[in-house]
């Protein structure tokens, strides 16, 4: 028999999905990477994954100007898509 451990939801997390319009992406996506309690954020469109982005504590604004462009030309041409945030508690 096996035990689930039922703390594992609050290890990883909790899950938010908001919609967004492709020309809002890159706004909204940086506004979420200053919130500092994301560790994941996930860009769909359709339910299929566009891109995954892992943040950690220590992540540089630098490190991140590659994923940034990514974005801003994912939501140059798309219309609509959404978020998936993975949060810390």
């Amino acid at each position: 028999m096996t035990q689930v451990d039922p703390n594992i939801e609050r290890k990883q997390g909790y899950r938010e999905e908001i919609p967004v319009a492709g020309e809002n992406l890159l706004t909204r996506v940086k506004e979420l990477i200053h919130e500092g309690n994301v560790r994941r954020i996930i860009i769909k469109q359709d339910g299929r994954t566009m891109l995954e982005i892992p943040l950690s504590v220590g992540v540089v604004g630098t490190l991140l100007a590659p994923e940034l462009a990514a974005i801003g030309a994912i939501g140059a041409l798309i219309a609509q898509c959404s978020i998936e945030i993975v949060r810390s508690e």
